[in-house]
């Protein structure tokens, strides 16, 4: 094709294309209605500029194109939004986008926590050696100091601690803790990640198993349910993240092991966001909702709430703006 051929086929487009920069250049507040379109115009004007280059169609073409990529990469850069622009935009669109992306990763992780807790679970009908193996003696004492048959159960130790906010404050210091070294099991082919799923779910199912036992359920169920959406859902994202890295490092491709831990890092930072946005929240909640003397029904009706309000947004937010 001749030099002249390729400005005739794309001079509209790069008509288009000025007008466009100059529209949102000239724009006092840069944020015009129509610009969904702007990064694939700049990308066509990267593909365009290289094949200019590859065909050497001369330094007037080149030069014109590199302008038009430089204009467009500086009008992205001083743009990028404001940072609860960007934190809405994460939570609302990218966020659940990511989780839907990795939807293998989010069974496999759902697998290596569900399974292990079922099984605690269902063990206590055939032998609670398992579940005391589990909690040892210190955890069957915690067990039955917050969740034991009678009214003196004192629920997570607030008795001892006292405020709410302090309260809230173990709980983000534990469960982001949790979470952190669920992502840096990753680091070891993402099996870390895996095993410390599959431990809590063993913990978790056997304190289940041990207070339907031997201690009040539904003083354990009314108090957990409220923040346990929220709780668990963290946990496995942080798995999800996890092991993305981990799978970053088995399956480098052409580049370096470093290379690809760094790549699969950036890939794997929207999940530890998200984790940690979800550990948050559900330390809100725990801190503030779940030890009140509610009725059992509402702290259900709350629980229930959660898990839903999860699947809703999991399964149909940013859906839209995926597809525009």
């Amino acid at each position: 094709m001749k030099v002249q051929d390729f400005e005739e086929q794309r001079a509209e487009k790069w008509r288009a294309y000025d007008l466009k920069m100059q529209a949102i250049e000239s724009a006092r507040d840069r944020k015009l209605q129509d610009v969904d379109e702007v990064p694939k115009m700049i990308r066509e004007r990267c593909h365009e500029l290289t094949l200019a280059r590859y065909r050497m169609y001369g330094e007037t073409v080149c030069e014109y194109l590199n302008e038009q990529v430089i204009r467009g990469h500086k009008l992205l850069a001083s743009n990028p939004g404001s940072f609860v622009e960007k934190s809405l935009k994460f939570v609302a669109v990218e966020f659940p986008q990511v989780v839907r992306r990795e939807w293998r990763l989010h069974l496999l992780c759902w697998v290596f926590f569900l399974v292990p807790l079922i099984g605690m679970w269902i063990s206590i009908y055939h032998d609670l050696n398992w579940v005391r193996s589990i909690l040892g003696s210190d955890g069957m004492a915690n067990m039955d100091a917050m969740y034991g048959k009678g009214d003196e159960a004192n629920l997570d130790g607030r008795d001892e601690v006292g405020a709410n906010f302090m309260m809230f404050s173990f709980y983000v210091n534990n469960n982001i803790g949790i979470d952190f070294q669920i992502i840096a099991g990753g680091i070891l082919a993402g099996v870390g990640s895996l095993f410390i799923l599959l431990m809590n779910g063993l913990g978790i199912g056997g304190a289940m198993a041990y207070v339907i036992e031997y201690g009040d359920p539904v003083k354990f169920f009314s108090f957990v349910s409220g923040h346990s959406s929220y709780e668990l859902v963290g946990m496995v994202v942080a798995g999800m993240a996890g092991m993305r890295i981990g799978l970053g490092l088995l399956n480098p491709g052409r580049m370096t092991r470093g290379r690809a831990l760094l790549e699969s890092g950036k890939k794997g930072l929207p999940l530890v966001y998200g984790a940690f946005l979800l550990t948050l929240l559900a330390a809100v909640v725990e801190g503030f909702w779940s030890a009140h003397d509610f009725a059992p029904s509402v702290k259900y009706s709350v629980g229930i709430a959660g898990w839903v309000a999860l699947a809703l947004y999991f399964g149909f937010a940013g859906r839209r703006s995926g597809a525009a």
